[in-house]
């Protein structure tokens, strides 16, 4: 499915207490296929900063349920300045879509900076939107959003199932590679959120391990979550 240009993907997101995460786990590893980017059984450490216009509209979309919303994250994996990749994911009702392009390192320190401009020539349409966004219209890195990701794909309906464990917010500071980041957590150690996502279908097989109708459906943000950790941390 597409809508203007984009390509939409389903997404349902669920919180999970300890017991249904392992018996989920047992069930869908047993079905489908460990992300190959994963560096162990416990998965890959996923880190973004995410960034916000002056007026917070990310955040408030977020919150107020605006059918169409945007947000710009810089994602780095296992700590590693190896791959830096700007992405937008948008939200479309029930329906997403996601949008990527690489950074290099000495472009993410000069933007961590508030010097966008190494982005102003740039090609790619991403990068020249998001250099306008942080010239003209004021967006500046928001939070640090930390966590553990459980992945598992399935090559038909182009499946993604996904346990996200241990959420953390960085609550000293906005670089990703800061030595000194402080990590705080954001969600009890007893909870796992698991994301299923697809394209047009959800196969029978993989619908009757998840049994997505046993769960409780939720309208879960991990920016929203982790911004009010930061949010809660300084009134403190």
């Amino acid at each position: 499915m597409e809508f203007q240009g984009n390509k939409l993907r389903h997404e349902l997101k669920y919180y999970l207490h300890m017991h249904e995460y392992l018996a989920l786990r047992h069930r869908i590893s047993a079905a489908m296929t460990m992300d190959r980017n994963s560096v162990d059984a416990e998965g890959y450490g996923i880190r973004s900063l995410y960034f916000d216009g002056v007026h917070q509209h990310s955040l408030y979309d977020k919150n107020n349920g605006i059918f169409r919303r945007n947000k710009y994250r810089i994602r780095i994996y296992n700590g590693s300045d190896a791959k830096i990749t700007l992405e937008r994911k948008s939200k479309y009702g029930d329906y997403i879509s996601k949008e990527s392009a690489p950074l290099s390192k000495e472009e993410y320190g000069l933007i961590l900076q508030g010097d966008p401009s190494c982005l102003s020539a740039k090609e790619h349409p991403l990068l020249k939107e998001f250099y306008v966004s942080l010239a003209h219209y004021g967006f500046r890195p928001s939070v640090i959003v930390d966590y553990t990701r459980e992945a598992y794909v399935y090559e038909m309906g182009n499946v993604r199932v996904t346990f996200d464990k241990r959420l953390a917010a960085g609550i000293n500071t906005v670089d990703l590679f800061d030595p000194a980041l402080v990590l705080e957590e954001a969600l009890s150690p007893a909870l796992t959120i698991m994301e299923i996502k697809y394209d047009s279908f959800l196969p029978d097989g993989i619908r009757q391990i998840i049994q997505p109708q046993a769960h409780v459906r939720s309208a879960i943000s991990k920016f929203v979550i982790c911004r009010e950790v930061g949010v809660k941390h300084f009134k403190d």
